[in-house]
């Protein structure tokens, strides 16, 4: 062990063993603390520099490999290692869902502290790459410079970029030749898009000065291949607008929904917006056992279309419907699980705090032709109660798919109290998943679970979680 300067600490030849949270591995020091690191695999040998040390542990990055790791494979991406997407491309798919397992297992034990059946095999992704149906991009007239320009020293003319924020930089974008997230023609839009704008002088946009026209991009796609394209400008001027919308537009003819906002406040959020239809309809159409849903600028869907599928019918699955029981989905976004649940189920009740995902709900079960859902819009711990049970009748099965942050305290009270047979469980975090489980415990066991990987190349994971009334 080596030091340089007073507060960077070097580790010589550490073994990395294992991958924790957010993307990063872990290793240990010969004083037991732990060190997170940025750009290895577990297996990989390396000398670390540190840049950040706390009491338990410390933060760096190698700076040397001795030895790589079995587990690592050559990521796809020219822009893999700086624009911090897909941290785990450099690793072996199946040992991502190795890792992936693993963190649900630990936080369902270590936070949970339950009794937990065998797990079933983690559901990996079929499609490792090109499998996201949503994107978004930003301007900027001030891109990143990667190494490589600087240390080239040649003076850097053009600064417009079209692509990424790089991690914890706010204010830097990184120019993407080619993302390796969404299906095409979502590359060859962007790219266009960029030429496009750069040749006609059109000004990207300035995040510290506040100033710029062009804002943002966002790509939306479905698998029955319809394309939602929407373009954020940070003020309007008519002209430079409908240049752009009009090059798309004749561009790329399939282009389903064309949509553009004109937003000049500080942040870059569309839900607060007016979003304007430039051509085609203001929504798209996805489907899924030949039920459409569909998806307008604001609307929540699940990103991996494909997975989607394979975790609903996961979801289905657990809950193990025969045709005679009230089922209520509670967080039930646009009202996708509780659709596609109804053909199994007696009735579906929906609740959900987004008044325009209740309204997307209500009309996609009109196009659907589907009867027996009914929607309701409120807080979920307000709405949730007593009074609500009263009017709807007491559910057989809850489905609850909560945000990260997972169920209120209030709502798992009010599961606790109305009793059903079974809850189905779906998580986007298995730490605060875990944490409503324990709350749980007295009287429901959980004899069911199965992680699905809905985003390869990256550490995050959902878990399918069944309970039965002990």
């Amino acid at each position: 062990m080596g030091r340089k300067n007073t507060d960077k600490i070097i580790f010589k030849e550490v073994t990395v063993l294992d991958a924790g949270a957010k993307g990063v591995s872990v290793a240990k020091a010969e004083d037991g603390r732990v060190i997170f690191i940025s750009n290895v695999v577990p297996g990989d040998i390396v000398d670390v520099q540190t840049f950040k040390k706390r009491k338990s542990y410390f933060e760096g990055k190698a700076i040397y490999f001795h030895k790589l790791s079995p587990h690592r494979v050559k990521p796809e991406c020219e822009h893999f290692g700086v624009c911090g997407g897909c941290k785990w491309q450099n690793m072996h798919y199946n040992q991502q869902l190795f890792y992936k397992n693993n963190e649900v297992y630990n936080n369902l034990k270590r936070i949970g502290k339950i009794e937990l059946p065998d797990f079933e095999p983690i559901l990996g992704s079929e499609k490792q790459f090109f499998y996201r149906n949503k994107m978004e991009f930003s301007f900027s007239d001030s891109r990143w410079l990667t190494e490589n320009e600087i240390q080239q020293e040649d003076t850097i003319g053009n600064r417009n970029a079209l692509g990424f924020h790089i991690p914890k930089m706010w204010d830097k974008i990184l120019e993407i030749n080619k993302c390796h997230l969404q299906q095409d023609p979502s590359n060859a839009i962007r790219n266009a898009i960029k030429s496009f704008a750069t040749e006609n002088e059109l000004p990207f946009f300035n995040t510290r000065h506040q100033e710029g026209l062009l804002r943002t991009l966002m790509i939306r796609t479905t698998s029955i291949g319809e394309i939602m394209v929407l373009i954020q400008f940070f003020k309007e001027n008519k002209t430079q607008r409908e240049l752009v919308l009009t090059f798309l537009k004749d561009k790329f003819p399939e282009i389903t929904s064309l949509l553009y906002v004109i937003n000049g406040k500080a942040n870059d959020t569309l839900y607060d917006q007016d979003i304007k239809l430039f051509s085609g309809r203001d929504y798209i159409l996805e489907e899924m056992e030949g039920l459409q849903f569909s998806i307008n600028a604001k609307s929540f869907y699940q990103t991996n279309s494909e997975q989607a599928y394979e975790l609903y019918k996961i979801t289905r699955e657990f809950a193990g419907l025969t045709g005679n029981e009230l089922v209520y989905d509670l967080y039930t976004g646009t009202g996708t699980i509780a659709q596609f649940v109804s053909k199994k189920a007696k009735k579906v009740i929906g609740v959900e705090s987004v008044p325009e995902a209740i309204a997307d709900a209500k009309e996609n079960a009109k196009r659907n032709n589907i009867t027996n859902c009914e929607f309701y819009v409120g807080d979920m711990k307000e709405v949730f109660n007593a009074d609500f049970i009263a009017k709807h009748g007491k559910p057989d099965v809850i489905i609850t798919d909560p945000p990260r942050d997972g169920m209120h305290a209030t709502v798992v009270e009010q599961i606790m109290q109305i009793a059903p047979e079974k809850v189905v469980y779906v998580s986007c975090n298995s730490a605060t998943q875990a944490r409503d489980l324990a709350l749980m415990d007295s009287l429901y066991k959980v004899t069911r679970v199965r992680p699905v990987d809905m985003f390869p190349q990256t550490h995050h994971v959902e878990n399918v979680v069944l309970l039965e009334k002990k």
